[in-house]
């Protein structure tokens, strides 16, 4: 019998952060079950007006999957096509919920939601396996997303087996979809910290615990109680540190000449800034000292990795749109921090066109622009096996390793030590998609 409780978070540096709005996806195959589960949330939580809901009506029944699916196609079609976001709020914590697509055509859109969340809940439709059989075989998509989110670094992972409410047995199709999932997770590498039974349709296990006792063998938390105890990402602040120019202001005028006479504004990426520090600007390799620094709501004071700046540096210096300030040790060379032009990547091929060695993309890396051609695709993983298997193409939806070499060299660091330095976006030069996401080794 199950009594599955949620797992201890991967360990952080420092105390974990459960007071943060939580940024959690919902993901998994088609028509599993995410619009309704998150509208259950919404509903439950009494996050929703009544005059809401009442607009969200189908053949005189509430349709709660109408509360995140707002395109006109979505509704029509019953399917999830973008990602949407909802917000809500427990007296435990906010949060931040995007209801990702569940169509192989639409993966783009689940790793743009997956790239900055701190969870996700991959729902997993029972109605949909053989859950009689103790060596049941998981979904094709359930197991792409669920790699997706340890490839994109997600840090927790939760697992909800939907619609039990709908078999004949329970308690035996849970035990062996859990079974399943944490076999496959297992093989995959993919820290799992819960696996939970629910009933969207009904609200059993989402945010009260089901009307029969004990049902499926579960006695865990419920999902509500799983999100409010999670963690948010921490941010890159033991790191050097790193900040892309987003925007640059220039000041009216300024008769002070201890500073120049502009802002560069931006995120740090990672570590943090205060003035005093000495900076090197990439690409011009220019170096320069940090005069001011002024929060978001331009109030001087440090800023730490993931928070918006302005930094005014002590002289007038060429920077632009694009470009990178980092951090400078003693001996006048970047900290840990250095530029390639050649790159070795994992990638999730989002494009309809099949991707092949020797074509030319652009590479979007912070916000900045550079040309990338690949020059080769070392392998790609069969999500079905999960063995590496030599190619020389990818298909759309494929996930693969590839080398690529760069017009202009790019500061990065390994996308396992950061999400932010780590991660490049390939678009088509003439029909302007986005065709990869790049995770750097």
């Amino acid at each position: 019998m199950s009594t599955t409780t949620a797992a201890t978070p991967a360990a952080t540096t420092g105390p974990i952060d459960t007071r943060s709005a939580l940024r959690l996806i919902t993901c998994g195959s088609v028509d599993d079950g995410k619009s309704t589960l998150i509208g259950r949330l919404l509903v439950d939580s009494k996050a929703v007006l009544q005059d809401h809901l009442a607009g969200v009506q189908r053949h005189g029944q509430t349709d709660l999957a109408l509360l995140t699916d707002g395109l006109s196609a979505e509704r029509e079609q019953g399917i999830t096509i973008d990602v949407a976001y909802r917000y809500f709020s427990t007296e435990a914590r906010k949060f931040i919920i995007g209801d990702a697509p569940g169509h192989e055509q639409y993966t783009r859109n689940m790793v743009t939601a997956a790239s900055s969340a701190d969870a996700a809940v991959v729902l997993v439709d029972a109605t949909k396996l053989a859950w009689s059989d103790a060596g049941l075989s998981l979904l094709p998509q359930t197991r792409r997303h669920s790699l997706l989110l340890k490839l994109l670094r997600v840090p927790s992972v939760v697992f909800a087996v939907n619609k039990l409410d709908a078999v004949e047995d329970s308690a035996m199709a849970f035990r062996h979809i859990e079974k399943a999932l944490r076999a496959f997770a297992a093989q995959a590498g993919i820290p799992v910290t819960a696996v939970v039974p629910v009933s969207a349709l009904k609200g059993w296990n989402v945010v009260d615990t089901s009307e029969e006792a004990n049902w499926c063998g579960y006695s865990g938390p419920t999902l509500l109680q799983i999100l409010e105890g999670l963690p948010v990402t921490p941010a890159d602040s033991t790191l050097p540190f790193a900040f892309a120019v987003q925007w640059v202001e220039k000041f009216s005028s300024s008769a002070d000449t201890s500073q120049g006479r502009r802002v560069f504004w931006g995120r740090v990426a990672t570590g943090g800034v205060q003035p005093g520090q000495p900076v090197r600007i990439m690409p011009n390799g220019q170096t320069a000292v940090v005069a001011q620094v002024l929060n978001h709501v331009r109030h001087p004071q440090a800023v730490l990795a993931g928070h918006s700046a302005g930094i005014v540096l002590d002289r007038e210096v060429d920077v632009s749109r694009g470009d990178w300030l980092l951090a400078v040790e003693e001996n006048d060379s970047p900290a840990t921090l250095t530029s390639s032009r050649d790159l070795r990547a994992t990638v999730a091929w989002l494009d309809d066109e099949t991707l092949v060695p020797g074509r030319v993309y652009w590479a979007l890396h912070g916000h900045r622009w550079v040309k990338a051609k690949i020059k080769r695709i070392v392998h790609r993983l069969d999500i079905h096996t999960l063995v590496e298997e030599d190619a020389t193409q990818l298909e759309p939806n494929a996930i693969g390793h590839i080398e690529l070499s760069l017009q202009e060299p790019l500061v990065t660091l390994p996308f396992v030590r950061s999400r932010t330095l780590g991660s490049l976006v390939l678009v088509d030069t003439a029909s302007h998609r986005t065709s990869g996401a790049l995770l750097v080794h």
